[in-house]
């Protein structure tokens, strides 16, 4: 099928696409525990629909996680299999005072649509049903489709969902739709992720809450003492201080400090922390953050000192760098910097490795000539300061084919913000590359 036939169809289709997107996102589909798990079902029968209506055979794979879905086209004669990946779990919304419109009640404002998961993930999932809608369901290539349903909680039971369809997902090719383009109108492959390992700190002073004013001097509380703890974990100037861990150099493209702030909403007199380029600092470098501190609420202080502290730390680390090395390092940091001899516990969590795709095949070729044909822009190569975990998985179980991370999200999405987005335009470019990466695949 010629790119201009392709391109009719998608525009034309654009309003269903639309519609799909929308009711999927109002299916709160939260995987993080203490969430309703009937939300993840109702999403999966949903997808599991449309992909039967787009020409896929289908099953919803169930397990003691949440519900994954799968679907199969065959291969014509002689023609590669591209196995399309994305999620359908989102994360939690946080506060609904800080949405515009409620998070679950998809809301369309200057060519954009509002909602969670507009751009991570749901995008990802009708992007690939659009594609094979394109053709009729009867793509030029076997696909094999892999909508997961535990991305944002960890991917616990995704090896044993991969393994057991494992025969029939074997590809040539893997389009993992959960990443993002450099900017709106301007399309990109990710090639470098970086991974995250994350510990639960926990410092203790006393035995118990006792009267600041009859011991406060010569004791210390527990939150001033995990204050100077926490803030070890830079120098003055912002830099990660904690030791040992690899760096790289990243392609500095034309990312101004002025667009960072601005993507960002930093706060006019913040400064911005650490060495190096920006694309070095967002891609190539480690980052860590305190992501929670267990306190009491500033509404429930009293004049006591608090015996006991605990915080989340999460540290970015960058491609080239091992992840337990990585954790461990972490925590022989905190141990090293605890102060006032107070009593220290430190809880390993779960950490993802990071991540270099494989460049210069012949699906990596195609997939640029799709994209930038598809958004009539050049398609680069950028990296991702987050994490995809599971591309370890795709690679081990499927090692003869490149993996392409690609997405429809751009600067202004705010994926797991609040006012997550996503341009309804940019989808559609999307989901026409994706279709022309099929065509051009086929002949490869």
């Amino acid at each position: 099928m010629t790119p201009a036939k392709l391109k009719e169809r998608i525009h034309a289709d654009m309003p269903r696409i639309r519609a799909d997107l929308e009711r999927l996102v109002q299916i709160p589909s939260v995987s993080a525990q203490d969430h309703d798990p009937e939300q993840l079902r109702r999403s999966a029968e949903a997808i599991a629909e449309m992909l039967r209506a787009a020409g896929a055979e289908v099953k919803v794979l169930r397990s003691e996680g949440h519900p994954a879905v799968v679907g199969y086209v065959a291969a014509p004669a002689g023609a590669p299999t591209v196995l399309l990946y994305a999620h359908h779990d989102v994360q939690p919304p946080g506060p609904a005072s800080e949405w515009t419109t409620p998070p679950f009640d998809p809301a369309v404002r200057d060519g954009r649509v509002f909602g969670r998961g507009t751009s991570d993930d749901k995008a990802g999932v009708v992007a690939h049903i659009a594609a094979l809608r394109a053709f009729n369901g009867r793509p030029p290539v076997g696909v094999a489709i892999f909508i997961e349903g535990e991305e944002e909680a960890g991917s616990e039971n995704l090896r044993g969902y991969l393994e057991s369809e494992r025969a029939r997902l074997r590809c040539d090719a893997v389009v993992v739709a959960d990443g993002g383009n450099w900017r709106k109108g301007e399309p990109a492959l990710t090639t470098t992720l970086r991974g995250v390992v994350s510990c639960i700190v926990e410092l203790r002073v006393l035995d118990k809450a006792v009267h600041s004013g009859q011991f406060g001097g010569p004791l210390p509380d527990a939150l001033t003492a995990m204050a100077h703890l926490l803030a070890s974990l830079h120098d003055k100037k912002g830099e990660p201080a904690v030791a040992g861990i690899a760096k790289g150099k990243a392609k500095k493209l034309d990312l101004t400090e002025e667009e960072l702030r601005s993507q960002a909403g930093a706060r006019p007199g913040v400064q911005l922390i650490g060495k190096g380029g920006l694309t070095d600092r967002l891609w190539m470098k480690h980052s860590i953050s305190v992501l929670a501190i267990d306190a009491p609420a500033v509404r429930d202080a009293i004049n006591q000192l608090v015996p006991v502290s605990r915080a989340k730390v999460s540290m970015r680390i960058p491609p080239g760098q091992d992840g337990k090395a990585a954790l461990a390092a972490l925590v022989a940091h905190l141990k090293a910097n605890v102060p006032w001899g107070a009593q220290v516990t430190i809880t390993s969590e779960s950490f993802g490795e990071p991540f270099t795709t494989k460049t210069g095949g012949v699906e990596n070729k195609a997939m640029k000539w799709a994209l930038s044909k598809a958004w009539d822009h050049k398609a680069i190569d950028i990296g991702a300061g987050g994490t995809i975990p599971f591309l370890f998985d795709l690679a081990e179980l499927f090692p003869q084919a490149e993996i392409m991370v690609t997405g429809a999200g751009d600067e202004r999405s705010g994926a797991h913000g609040p006012d997550e987005s996503l341009d309804l335009d940019e989808l559609e470019r999307a989901c026409l590359g994706e279709a022309l990466f099929l065509e051009k695949f086929a002949k490869r």
